[in-house]
């Protein structure tokens, strides 16, 4: 595939606070994108192994070769230069006009004004680099910034954000605000009337402002069945937005651990699971808090789903299709079915994606229809490749392994029954190895389960022929992968992962 042109980067990062906060935060040149994170993990004999992450503003430096120009200031740069490369990472510093420590009386922070700041920055970048576009990548509430300008500020000058905007990567954003677990909703009413440190910007009421347009925005707030993580129809391709959800409240330690414990397990312990995603838009779970060391922004992880997000040229998706789960489960109601997934890439030190039952956020598996049909299609995992990726000169593909494991849990009356449980025992388990490669006329896959493989999986290579393509469009690659035999009592008979390629870029 030819390569796609490198377009600006502009990070946005997301809420300080008060004005010390805000102080803070100016004193970083890059608003903490600079930051990278060490830790261990199990190496060979149960020794601790060194992981050493750079940070994502670096490894883009290293690994894409973006530059950064500061020299002095950015904005200094940017006003002395007629033209800048369009491969270059650019920090959007719109709380340095709210600190207290310049010398100069601040502004009030305003959303909606670090949103309209957006705007003259991008403009700026798209003018000086000649890119028809940008893309954006934000933490927290930085991401809302960004909504801010794709729903409010640019459909408000009759401009549409896709002209401005190529991709949208968000690590942890509360796209539904900040919900508690504890409290009756008492202290989300608590922080949108007092707007302490600022947090007021995750209320409904509020969002309901800088999401919608002033010619769309009705009186007396949100409508009830408004939903703030939803981007307009014919708005902003949500195809086009990557959301990096964490699953790790407990290493979120603000306030001593407090607020993880107020938001709850199923959260990265300040934004809830649920409220971190746009609606069909591309997702990733990962087990990571929202910030600190452990956190979504300075972790692999985060890197490598944004990485490939950006820069990939292959988009692969993988859904369960086919399921029609055990009558039991349809005529009693006692048996619920889950499904948990892990995506692993080769060539990489860390887990893609993840939704584990122990983290909060295993699948729920559909009823089949009333008249017996199978139930619709359940994603499981979508993954960005890279064609020019490097790869064994001994196997020559891209090369991605799904873990599935599917769970039952029973119960009588609302209670869970423990008379035959296995807690965490998956009812049907096995890892499903795809290899992308060359094929004529299109991309050629090779898919097998672990349970027909002998010996280590770094061991398989692909052979034979690949996977027929089921689709006829052109540009697009679809095959049906049977589950083992194993599955067939749970799922169906006619139970697949339907395998899809498409062009990214």
């Amino acid at each position: 595939m030819p390569d796609q042109p490198k377009l600006p980067i502009v990070y946005v990062r997301g809420l300080a606070g008060d004005t010390s906060g805000i102080n803070s935060a100016v004193q970083d040149p890059f608003y903490g994108f600079n930051e990278g994170s060490t830790h261990v993990r199990v190496g060979p004999d149960d020794k601790p192994a060194f992981h050493q992450f750079e940070s994502p503003l670096l490894r883009l430096h290293l690994d894409e070769g973006y530059r950064i120009l500061v020299q002095g200031g950015q904005e200094t740069y940017l006003d002395t230069h007629d033209q800048i490369p369009s491969d270059s990472i650019w920090i959007h510093r719109f709380y340095d006009v709210s600190a207290s420590t310049w010398g100069t009386s601040p502004r009030k922070f305003r959303l909606k004004d670090a949103a309209e700041d957006l705007l003259r920055l991008v403009r700026k970048l798209k003018e000086k680099s000649g890119a028809p576009r940008v893309h954006l990548v934000a933490h927290s509430m930085g991401g809302l910034v960004c909504r801010c300008l794709i729903q409010k500020i640019l459909p408000e000058l009759g401009e549409d954000p896709a002209d401005h905007v190529d991709r949208f990567f968000t690590y942890g954003t509360p796209h539904g605000g900040i919900a508690f677990d504890v409290g009756f909703g008492l202290v989300e009413r608590l922080m949108a009337a007092t707007g302490i440190s600022g947090a007021d910007v995750f209320a409904p009421r509020r969002m309901y402002e800088y999401l919608t347009p002033d010619s769309l925005r009705e009186d007396g707030g949100p409508p009830k069945n408004w939903d703030p993580r939803e981007i307009p129809e014919g708005g902003f391709p949500p195809h086009r937005v990557f959301c990096l959800v964490g699953t790790d409240p407990t290493d979120y330690d603000v306030a001593h651990g407090l607020s993880a414990r107020a938001v709850g397990a199923r959260s990265d312990g300040l934004v809830q699971i649920d409220n971190a995603q746009v609606p069909h838009a591309h997702r990733a779970f990962v087990h990571r808090s929202h910030s600190g060391r452990y956190g979504l922004v300075n972790s692999e992880e985060g890197y490598q789903n944004l990485q490939r997000f950006l820069f990939g040229d292959l988009r692969v998706q993988a859904d369960l299709v086919g399921v029609r789960l055990p009558r039991e489960s349809r005529e009693s109601r006692g048996t619920s079915w889950q499904a948990e997934v892990r995506l692993a890439v080769r060539g990489l030190p860390s887990v893609m994606h993840e939704q584990l039952a122990a983290h909060w956020c295993p699948i729920q598996l559909p009823e089949p229809h009333g008249d017996g049909t199978a139930a619709e299609p359940v994603p499981l995992a979508t993954t960005f490749l890279n064609s020019k990726a490097p790869r064994p000169p001994e196997s020559p593909t891209l090369r991605y392994a799904l873990h599935l494991r599917i769970l039952s849990l029973r119960e009588r009356d609302g209670i869970l029954r423990f008379t035959d449980h296995l807690e965490q025992t998956a009812d049907f388990a096995d890892i499903l190895v795809v290899d992308v490669g060359s094929a004529e006329p299109g991309p050629g896959v090779w898919a097998v389960w672990n349970s027909d493989l002998p010996g280590a999986i770094w061991e398989h290579r692909p052979t034979g022929t690949p996977c027929g393509d089921e689709d006829p469009r052109g540009g697009v690659w679809l095959a049906h992968v049977p589950l083992p035999a194993t599955a067939a009592p749970i799922l169906g008979e006619g139970a697949s992962i339907r395998l899809t390629v498409t062009p990214w870029g």
